[in-house]
């Protein structure tokens, strides 16, 4: 038995290869049947994002990571090889990578908290296909996410431009609950700070954009309300954060605009986070009274100090996840001692039997009682050889050498192990450990 996974992510492949390769919600039953059919694979999952497709085996009789490679270069199409992208991990290694996967260690934003979200769909997407130790492998892959973020400081701080735009509107507002904000734009950045800012309580998001369809698309992504660009002016007078975000050559937002919203407003604040480059907003429009400007470069300076922070705190997360994995392993370990044990035993009884019968055939004088005394005289010896070897692969396995003995007592005694006695997909529940 051996746990394998295969893939690429964005530390091997390019975004124009990772989409490729990428598997939709909808598309996952047929992938992992597709899979588990070429690898002959005894459990498999799939775990496809915009950063990374992996996919996890416990492989069978015939090794797995070729079937993926060449489902994947399908994927590609043509003569490309996925495998020149990709990377294979292998027993401890791959329990690991998942670990340092769901925790953010191994994504593009270091800490960022959707991969634990991800993880946990792409578990649930492939439980037809799973079983106990995948079933526990992604289990005990979220628990470790949860105690890194909650016993480190590795998720803490904003990390990406928008986060930190909302972070920076949070020292001038304290809480952004029942604020209002408008967003210039409807591409990737702002709909990504859109969402980061109705997740912090924006009541109110109006939307502007040139081509008026994709502002109406994100305002009803988000519950807010889209106008024209011609329309938006006169409402910066009634919210609170305003954030642009177009792909305008030169600014669109000029002091002319602001100035006349600021003498409606009052004392009232007005934050202004320009994450666009060039930059939408003119630098005048900073020296106004009540407005807080921020462009790229200040957020990027967040950005930054956020993620040394986050990496200062990588040897505690590793070390959470060395201590995780070892757990994983003897888990496993004693996983596979049980079913080789029982084989073992049963082959070991028969032996006995069947030497019991030959040796009771020249016995046949002996009385029932006799006959009864040799036999139970039979069991007792064969108890007494077989209790030591059980008592120290036991041991073996609760100490994480169990899998390396396992196999050698297979191999030394020609051990097959059943189907039937493959593990349940009862796995216990590691969230309550």
């Amino acid at each position: 038995m051996a746990l394998i996974l295969a893939g690429l992510s964005h530390h091997t492949a390019p975004i124009d290869v990772r989409e490729k390769v990428a598997v939709s919600s909808h598309e996952t039953p047929r992938v992992l049947e597709e899979l588990a059919q070429i690898t002959c694979a005894s459990e498999i999952a799939l775990l496809s994002t915009c950063n990374r497709t992996e996919v996890y085996v416990v492989e069978g009789d015939a090794p797995a990571a070729p079937g993926i490679w060449a489902h994947l270069s399908r994927r590609l199409g043509g003569s490309a090889d996925a495998a020149s992208y990709g990377y294979v991990r292998r027993d401890r290694e791959a329990v690991a990578h998942l670990y340092r996967v769901a925790s953010g260690l191994d994504s593009m934003i270091l800490g960022e908290a959707q991969i634990h979200g991800q993880v946990r769909d792409a578990w649930e997407a492939s439980r037809s296909t799973s079983r106990a130790i995948l079933n526990r492998l992604f289990q005990s892959s979220l628990l470790v996410a949860s105690r890194i973020r909650t016993e480190t400081a590795v998720g803490r701080g904003a990390a990406s431009v928008s986060s930190a735009a909302v972070q920076l509107a949070k020292k001038i507002f304290g809480s952004l609950s029942g604020r209002r904000a408008m967003v210039l734009g409807a591409g990737d950045m702002a709909d990504l700070a859109l969402q980061c800012l109705v997740s912090e309580g924006v009541r109110t998001a109006v939307v502007a954009n040139r081509t008026h369809e994709r502002a109406v698309s994100l305002a009803e992504r988000h519950g807010g309300e889209a106008l024209r660009y011609e329309d938006c002016w006169p409402r910066l007078a009634d919210v609170d954060v305003l954030l642009c975000s177009t792909a305008a050559p030169h600014p669109i937002v000029e002091r002319v605009q602001v100035e006349p919203a600021m003498r409606q407003r009052g004392d009232r604040p007005l934050c202004i986070l320009d994450i666009a480059l060039p930059r939408d907003v003119a630098a005048d429009v900073g020296t106004l009274d009540n407005v807080f400007l921020y462009d790229l470069d200040d957020l990027r300076s967040v950005v930054a100090n956020n993620i040394e922070r986050r990496r200062q705190e990588l040897p505690s997360a590793e070390s959470v996840i060395a201590e995780e994995v070892e757990l994983y392993w003897q888990w496993l370990a004693g996983l596979a001692a049980v079913p080789v044990l029982r084989t073992f035993r049963s082959r070991m009884d028969r032996v006995r039997e069947d030497e019991l019968a030959h040796a009771l055939k020249k016995l046949a004088h002996l009385p029932p009682d006799d006959r009864a005394a040799v036999d139970l005289f039979s069991r007792a010896l064969m108890n007494k050889f077989l209790h030591e070897p059980s008592v120290r692969l036991r041991a073996a396995s609760a100490n994480g050498h169990g899998l390396a003995i396992v196999d050698a007592l297979r191999y030394l005694f020609g051990l097959e192990s059943p189907d039937s006695e493959a593990p349940s997909d009862d796995t216990p529940n590691v969230e309550s450990r």
